[in-house]
C-alpha cells in the first residue's frame, strides 16, 4: 500500500501543472568541491515534490523548483541543514540588490577568514618544519623532498639556533604535537567537519581526502610521540609528520584563499552593477524637495537628477535636458541625449543637465534589478558540459580512496625492499594530491566569467546551456523591422484611391486614431505622421490587432482596416487601383500599409524604415564567422528585398505571420541548420522560442526580452555576432579547464602512487602533492578570468 501510494504522489507530481510550481534560491554554505554540489543536487532532485534542483558551487545556492502542495521551502532548508551544510531560508522581499550585497559581504568575510588561517598555518608550518630537522631519520631523509629541505635549512639551523639540536628528541615531539593538534582543531577545523558529516550521509568529498591524509599523519605522529619504544623495539624510526600535516592544510587553505580570491573577480561585473545603484535621491513631493532612500521612491514620484548624479530609477523625462551616459548598461561608448517624454533608466549617468522626472519603476521592477537578477541566475545556471564533471564527481573520492589503500598494500606486497615510511607517505600523498574541486569548477568559473563580460559588453546571456548552444550556431535569422532597421520607420508618402470619399488628412486621421492602441512600430509611425501634420487624432472605440497581418477597429462609428494587401483581400476589399503606386513603394523599400473604411478601399500610408547603419557591417561580420543570414519578415516580397540588398542578406522569407517565422525556422533546423533568431516585436517570441538560441534586441518588447535566450542591451546587430564570437571563447576555456581537471587528476594519482619510482627514484612528498592539489584548483579559475578581459580578435 505504501509503495502504492508513493507511486500515486510520483504519478501526480509529474501531471503538476506549470502554474502550480514554485521556484526557490536557497543560499547554501559549506560547499567546497563538485563532489559537494554533485551529492546536494541529488538528494534534493530525491525529494519527493521536487520537480527539478540545480546546485552552483560558485554562487552558494541551490535553485529548486517544487509542488507546494507535498513539500515546503522550509522543508527543502531544514534537509540541506541535516546534511551538514549551512542553509537559510531566502527573504522574499529582499532586492535583488541588498541579496547581492549581502552574498558580496559573505564571500569577502570567507576570503579573509582564509587568508587568515592560511598565514597562521603557513608560519606554523615553517617553524615545525625547522622543529622537525634534529628528528629527522634516515628513512625520512630518503625522500628527495626532506633531502632538499634538509640541505637548505640544517646549516643555517645550526649556526642561527645550535641550542635546537641539543633539545630532547621527546620534548622536541611533544611540541610538534601541540602545535599540530592547534591547527588542526583551529585552521583545518572546517575539512574534519565536513568529512565527519558526509560520513553520516554515506558520502565522500574532498574534505575526506584531506581529513583521511592529515589525519593519518596526525594520528601515526602521535602514536610515535606517546609510544615511541614500540616501534624501536620493532625495528622502526619514530618518525613523526607533524610537519606535512601542518603545511597540507597551510597550502590548501593558501590554494582555498587564493581560489575565493579569484572567483570574486569572475562576479566583479554583478558587484559593478549594484554599485551603480545610488543611494538616494531628491524627490519632490506636493513642492517640496527632500532627499529620500532609493527603496522609499514610489512609482509617479517627480524625481530631480543634477548634473553628475546617476539616475536613481526608471522613467520619463518630464522637464529638462541632457546627455546620459549608459555605457554600463549598454556598452554603447557615447552618451544619449535626452529631452521631454525620453525614457531614462535607473544607474544610469546625468552628464551636464539637469533634469525632472517621473519615476515608473523602483525596486525589484526596474531595468537595472532585472538585469542584476538576470545575471545572477545565467551564473547560478549549468552548461550541458558539466553533465560530464557530475558523472565523474559522483565516483571520484570513493575511487581515490580505493587507490590509496591500493597504494599501501602494493607498496608492502610488490616493494619488499621499501619501508613502512615510504609506503605510509605514498598513500597520503594519493589522498592528498586528488583534487575533485578543479572539476567542479571547470565549466562555473568560465560562465560567470564570460556572463559577467557579456553584461559589459551589453549582452545579457542567459546562462550557461545559452552559450553553449550558441557556439554550434550556423544560421541566423534576423527579423527586419528594429533589428536590421532602425525600427523608428516614418511616413513617406499617403495615397488616396480614386473613388475615395475621404482626403488624405481625413484618412490619416483616422487610421493614427486606430493605430495609436497598437504597439507596432509601424502603427506607431502612422501616429507620429499624423501629429506631424496638426492633426486631431479621435479615440478608438474598438480595437483588435491580428499580428503579422494589420489592425481593426472602430473610429467615429466607421469599421476600419488598416494591413497588408493578404489582410484585407481575406476581408474581400480589392486593391487593385493603388497597385502601381505599392509596386513603386516597396521597390524602394517602402512598405505600403493599406487601409479601408466601411470596407471600402479608402487608400494606403507608405512607411519607410530607414536600415540601422550598424547592420551592414554587423552582417559582414556574421558572414565571415561563416554564419547563413536570413530574414524573416511580416512585410511585402519587394520591400524585404530592397533591404536585403542593402544589407547583404543571403535569404528572404517574407510575408510571415508570427507562425510562418516559426516554421521558416523549423524548415532551417528540418536542413540541418543550428539556428539562431534575432528579434524586438510582439509576433517574434514565438520564433525566439522556437530557435536553438533567441536573441531578443533590448528595445523591444517585454515578451520577446522573456522569450530570448540572450538580449542585447542597445538595438545593434553586432552584438549578435559578439555573442557568437564570446560563446565559442568561452566554450574553448570551458575545455580547456575540463582537460586540464581530469588530465591532472589522470597524471597526478599513479605519480603520488609511486609509479616512476622502480624507474627513476621518484616518490613525492604529501607536502608537494598538496601543493600540487590547491594549486590546480587555481589554475583553472585562473584561466577562466581570462574571459573577463575577452576582446573581439
Amino acid at each position: 500500500m505504501a509503495n502504492s501510494a508513493a507511486a500515486n504522489m510520483v504519478e501526480a507530481h509529474s501531471r503538476t501543472p506549470a502554474a502550480v510550481l514554485e521556484r526557490v534560491r536557497i543560499p547554501v554554505t559549506g560547499m567546497t568541491c563538485a563532489a559537494c554540489q554533485s551529492f546536494l543536487q541529488r538528494m534534493l532532485a530525491g525529494e519527493a515534490g521536487v520537480r527539478e534542483a540545480a546546485v552552483s558551487l560558485m554562487m552558494h545556492n541551490a535553485a529548486v523548483t517544487f509542488d507546494p502542495r507535498i513539500v515546503t521551502a522550509e522543508h527543502l532548508v531544514e534537509k540541506i541543514r541535516s546534511t551538514g551544510y549551512g542553509a537559510q531560508m531566502p527573504v522574499g522581499a529582499e532586492s535583488a540588490f541588498a541579496d547581492q550585497e549581502r552574498n558580496d559581504a559573505e564571500q569577502l568575510r570567507a576570503y579573509r577568514n582564509l587568508r587568515r588561517k592560511a598565514w597562521v598555518s603557513g608560519i606554523a608550518g615553517a617553524v615545525a618544519m625547522m622543529v622537525s630537522m634534529p628528528l629527522m631519520s634516515a628513512e625520512r631523509m630518503r625522500d628527495p623532498f626532506m633531502r632538499w629541505v634538509a640541505r637548505a635549512l640544517d646549516p643555517a639551523l645550526h649556526a642561527a639556533f645550535p641550542w635546537l639540536f641539543r633539545i630532547h628528541a621527546n620534548g622536541l615531539r611533544f611540541f610538534l604535537l601541540a602545535l599540530s593538534a592547534f591547527i588542526a582543531g583551529w585552521a583545518g577545523r572546517q575539512f574534519y567537519i565536513k568529512a565527519w558529516s558526509a560520513l553520516r550521509n554515506r558520502t565522500a568529498d574532498m574534505n575526506t581526502l584531506i581529513a583521511l591524509g592529515t589525519g593519518a599523519a596526525f594520528l601515526y605522529s602521535a602514536a610515535c610521540t606517546l609510544a615511541p619504544g614500540y616501534f624501536l623495539r620493532h625495528g622502526m624510526a619514530p618518525d613523526v609528520y607533524y610537519e606535512a600535516g601542518i603545511l597540507i592544510i597551510a597550502l590548501i587553505l593558501t590554494g582555498n584563499a587564493l581560489e575565493s580570491r579569484a572567483k570574486r573577480r569572475t562576479a566583479q561585473a554583478l558587484r559593478t552593477l549594484v554599485e551603480l545603484q545610488p543611494k538616494s535621491a531628491r524627490v519632490s513631493r506636493d513642492g517640496v524637495e527632500a532627499e529620500i532612500a532609493v527603496e522609499a521612491i514610489e512609482s509617479g514620484d517627480i524625481v530631480v537628477v543634477r548634473p553628475g548624479e546617476r539616475i536613481p530609477v526608471d522613467g520619463i523625462v518630464l522637464a529638462g535636458a541632457s546627455s546620459v551616459d549608459e555605457s554600463m548598461l549598454t556598452g554603447e561608448s557615447l552618451p544619449v541625449e535626452k529631452t521631454a517624454q525620453d525614457r531614462v533608466i535607473g544607474g544610469t549617468l546625468n552628464q551636464r543637465g539637469s533634469l525632472e522626472m517621473r519615476a515608473t519603476a523602483h525596486g525589484a521592477g526596474g531595468t537595472l534589478a532585472k538585469i542584476v537578477r538576470l545575471l545572477r541566475e545565467a551564473q547560478s545556471s549549468r552548461a550541458p558540459v558539466e553533465h560530464l564533471a557530475d558523472r565523474i564527481s559522483a565516483i571520484f573520492v570513493p575511487a581515490v580512496l580505493a587507490c590509496s589503500v591500493v597504494t599501501l598494500i602494493a607498496w608492502r606486497v610488490l616493494a619488499p625492499g621499501a619501508n613502512a615510511v615510504q609506503a605510509f607517505a605514498a598513500a597520503v600523498a594519493v589522498l592528498v594530491i586528488a583534487c575533485p574541486c578543479a572539476m567542479g569548477l571547470a565549466v562555473p568559473t568560465a560562465v560567470m566569467a564570460a556572463t559577467g563580460r557579456g553584461a559589459a559588453l551589453g549582452l545579457l546571456i542567459k546562462g550557461g546551456e545559452a552559450l553553449q548552444r550558441l557556439e554550434k550556431i550556423d544560421t541566423v535569422a534576423l527579423d527586419k523591422t528594429g533589428t536590421i532597421t532602425r525600427g523608428r520607420p516614418e511616413v513617406i508618402a499617403v495615397a488616396v484611391a480614386p473613388e475615395s470619399r475621404f482626403t488624405k488628412g481625413e484618412m490619416l486621421r483616422l487610421a493614427a486614431a486606430l493605430e495609436r492602441a497598437s504597439e507596432h512600430p509601424l502603427g506607431e509611425a502612422v501616429v507620429r505622421g499624423a501629429e506631424a501634420m496638426g492633426l486631431a487624432i479621435p479615440r478608438a472605440q474598438s480595437f483588435e490587432s491580428f499580428p503579422g497581418r494589420g489592425v481593426s477597429g472602430t473610429v467615429e462609428e466607421h469599421a476600419i482596416l488598416i494591413g497588408s494587401v493578404t489582410f484585407l483581400g481575406e476581408r474581400s476589399v480589392r486593391t487593385e487601383a493603388l497597385q502601381p503606386e505599392a509596386e513603386k513603394a516597396s521597390t524602394q523599400g517602402g512598405t505600403p500599409l493599406w487601409v479601408a473604411i466601411d470596407g471600402a478601399l479608402t487608400g494606403m500610408v507608405v512607411v519607410a524604415d530607414a536600415v540601422n547603419p550598424a547592420s551592414v557591417g554587423a552582417i559582414r561580420r556574421l558572414h565571415a564567422e561563416g554564419m547563413r543570414v536570413v530574414m524573416l519578415t511580416g512585410d511585402n516580397e519587394r520591400t524585404a528585398r530592397a533591404i536585403a540588398r542593402q544589407v547583404g542578406v543571403d535569404e528572404v522569407i517574407a510575408e510571415l505571420f508570427p507562425q510562418g517565422k516559426v516554421d521558416a525556422i523549423r524548415r532551417l533546423q528540418a536542413e540541418g541548420c543550428v539556428v539562431a533568431m534575432a528579434g524586438d516585436g510582439v509576433n517574434d517570441a514565438p520564433a525566439l522560442a522556437a530557435a536553438d538560441v533567441g536573441i531578443a534586441m533590448g528595445a523591444g518588447a517585454d515578451v520577446a526580452l522573456e522569450a530570448g535566450d540572450i538580449t542585447l542591451m542597445r538595438s545593434d546587430l553586432n552584438g549578435v555576432a559578439t555573442a557568437i564570437a564570446l560563446s565559442r571563447g568561452a566554450m574553448h576555456v570551458m575545455r580547456q579547464n575540463l582537460f586540464w581537471a581530469f588530465a591532472y587528476n589522470a597524471l597526478s594519482i599513479p605519480i603520488a602512487a609511486g609509479v616512476l619510482y622502480p624507474v627513476c627514484g621518484l616518490l613525492l612528498s604529501p607536502v608537494l602533492a598538496s601543493a600540487a592539489m590547491a594549486f590546480s584548483s587555481l589554475s583553472v579559475v585562473v584561466n577562466s578570468l581570462r574571459l573577463s578581459r575577452w576582446k573581439l580578435a
